[in-house]
């Protein structure tokens, strides 16, 4: 192809995926329906923009789905799983297997080998994460027990994928080593194969665990995130790699790497960094899936293309609401859980095109589940919107009806962004009063002994509002900044006020002209890092010289008080020197004043309550114990106090 070919159907490509996912968002249909239509647009069937590279693009774009399995690996944490484990395993086991032995009886029914019926069976049992998950999101349903119950199908529905993958090649009527190409291993006996295919998997997972972590730390010490993103990539291209010279998937290598990452400090990091490739290239994956949907089947076929999607719609919504009654959900749920997966699938597509080059399906049988698949797809969120609209209501009108009740959130209330001196001890605090928090933190070295802790720490820049989005920022009810970089904190400061306008943010001051440009930030809650640790030991300073404790103890809140009035009358000046010496000389004679005068007040007397039985301060600590043999020496009066606030000047 020439260069300027290849920028031209670059430059078709990225357009048209731009424009797709504005106007589909504009309308409230979703990014993929939009990259579908966009394909149908620019393909050969009407425009005409793009042609015989669709087949190339398609495998390159495929990718996309290889880093959307690895992202999905990462989020299958250990108890995401066990909280879920009852519809994931119970509702989404039944519907998979329900839905394709039903549908497969269909396709048995219309004629297909019992291969390619069990294969179609499958493929069309797949709903679509993109589209439900957004919708519901979009609509604040996602928290509701429908939505959680979607969420779980879905999940399974993910999972699923991978020994889907692996049973295709059992079934298939051609060799499956040329369906994936050519492998080191195609000319070993059975045995042999079989021990480097447990060999690669077992590598896999045993790198992942062991050598990932120590590399991945290695990288972020350099403080380069193009490194990082670049590792990141050489990991999920590597793996694809192997996965492809043992004859598997490549979905199944990168899917298990990220089970294995699931519960790594970098996780949210690699999430991030990652998500961009994943988005860009499943959008050229659904345009070339839209740009590869045949019209003349459609034009020459319509009525039986039309029945199809129709009867596929209706028979996986009597299944989805049967299982629905079978598992408790009320009638508002059940059709709400029932219209959401009323719909073929992403991984269809992939299924479709690893099925094809099994020799499972034939080009006909291909082209027509693709446009079943993409129609159904089209026909999703009006299909939500009918039960939003017509049916939800129908339910909220009768008597004692009830509709879907918020699930519990169980993400942390607090994000600490920094663990080191500071942060932790905020950190400790919170673990021993049995509040959960997220630590976030770019000191891979850090992140590691803080995590032996028993710490929830993950690696990451909290600059970056997706970062903060994946830490749960939407739903909790705190952010502590602990980083003792003063241009950083003010960027989280701005990220957070800018997209989670309801956190209380505790932010850490490096020193006073810090603590002014965060109140003039916004942040109401500023502690400057040795401030409180300075009044504390003024205070003991001045028990130390002969002052009571109480009067001690009083006079260091007064300062405190007054130093905080100060400081935030102050902050508007941050950047006119003069004007700050000329309030602080003015406000320090006013201290003294109040000082002063306090310590002078008719009736002030020492409150014996601050001394201990013995007569020491409370605050001094427990009584020395005595020589061995000898009576404890008898408490002296405390001594009287002529402290008075003047006398240091």
């Amino acid at each position: 192809m020439h260069p300027q070919d290849l920028l031209l159907g670059a430059f078709i490509y990225l357009a048209a995926a731009v424009i797709a996912a504005l106007l589909a968002t504009r309308l409230g249909l979703g990014s993929v329906l939009g990259y579908l239509v966009a394909g149908m647009v620019i393909g050969p069937s009407v425009l005409g923009l793009i042609g015989r590279e669709g087949a190339d693009v398609m495998h390159f774009a495929e990718f996309g789905v290889v880093v959307m399995l690895f992202l999905v690996g990462l989020e299958l944490r250990p108890a995401t799983l066990w909280a879920l484990r009852r519809p994931i395993i119970g509702l989404g086991g039944l519907q998979v297997v329900a839905t394709a032995l039903a549908l497969g009886a269909g396709a048995l029914a219309l004629g297909f080998g019992w291969q390619a019926a069990l294969t179609t069976g499958l493929i069309l049992a797949m709903s679509s994460t993109a589209i439900v998950l957004q919708s519901l999101s979009e609509r604040g349903l996602l928290k509701t027990s429908a939505g959680q119950s979607c969420f779980s199908v879905l999940l399974f529905q993910d999972i699923a994928v991978i020994p889907i993958l692996a049973l295709l090649p059992l079934l298939a009527t051609v060799n499956p080593q040329s369906a994936h190409g050519a492998t080191l291993i195609g000319d070993l006996p059975r045995w042999a194969q079989t021990l480097a295919v447990l060999a690669a998997v077992g590598a896999i997972i045993v790198a992942g665990r062991f050598l990932t972590r120590p590399l991945f730390r290695l990288v972020a010490a350099t403080g380069s995130r193009e490194v990082f993103v670049g590792l990141a990539l050489v990991m999920v291209v590597g793996i694809a790699l192997l996965m492809q010279l043992v004859g598997l998937s490549a979905a199944l290598g990168t899917f298990l790497a990220g089970v294995v990452l699931a519960d790594s400090e970098y996780r949210h990091e690699l999430e991030m960094d990652l998500d961009p490739f994943k988005g860009l290239l499943l959008a050229v994956f659904f345009i070339a899936v839209g740009a590869g949907i045949d019209f003349s089947l459609l034009l020459h076929q319509p009525l039986l293309v039309a029945g199809l999607v129709l009867g596929f719609i209706a028979l996986k919504f009597g299944i989805m609401f049967l299982l629905a009654r079978l598992f408790a959900m009320g009638g508002p749920d059940a059709c709400r859980f029932s219209f959401a997966l009323a719909q073929g699938g992403e991984f269809a597509f992939v299924l479709i095109s690893f099925a094809a080059g099994l020799g499972l399906l034939d080009p006909g049988q291909s082209g027509l589940l693709v446009a079943v698949v993409a129609l159904s797809m089209a026909a999703a969120p009006l299909l939500m919107i009918l039960d939003a609209r017509v049916i939800q209501p129908r339910f909220a009108s009768k008597p004692g009806a009830r509709g879907s009740e918020p699930i519990e959130d169980t993400g942390a209330r607090v994000i600490i962004a920094g663990h080191g001196r500071f942060g932790i001890t905020v950190g400790r605090l919170l673990q021993a009063s049995g509040i959960r928090a997220v630590v976030l933190d770019h000191d891979a070295e850090q992140i590691e002994v803080v995590r032996k802790f028993g710490f929830r720490t993950y690696y990451g820049d909290a600059s970056r509002h997706d970062l903060l989005e994946a830490a749960g920022a939407a739903e909790a009810q705190a952010l502590v900044i602990a980083i003792d970089e003063p241009e950083k904190v003010l960027q989280i400061v701005e990220t957070a006020r800018r997209h989670f306008p309801q956190l209380q943010i505790f932010a850490r001051a490096r020193d006073r002209v810090h603590a002014y440009r965060l109140i003039n930030a916004g942040v109401e809650h500023v502690y400057r890092e040795v401030f409180a640790a300075s009044v504390d030991l003024g205070k003991q300073l001045l028990v130390g010289l002969g002052m009571h404790p109480f009067e001690a103890h009083r006079a260091a809140r007064r300062f405190k008080a007054h130093d905080e009035d100060l400081l935030r009358r102050s902050a508007r000046h941050v950047d006119d020197t003069q004007r700050l010496i000329d309030i602080a000389r003015q406000e320090r004679e006013e201290l003294e004043r109040v000082l002063t005068s306090d310590a002078s007040a008719p009736g002030a007397s020492p409150d014996h309550a601050w001394q201990a039985p013995d007569g020491r301060p409370s605050d001094a600590g427990p009584a020395p114990a005595p020589p061995a043999g000898q009576a404890a020496p008898q408490p002296a009066p405390w001594p009287p106090v002529p402290w008075r606030a003047g006398a240091m000047h």
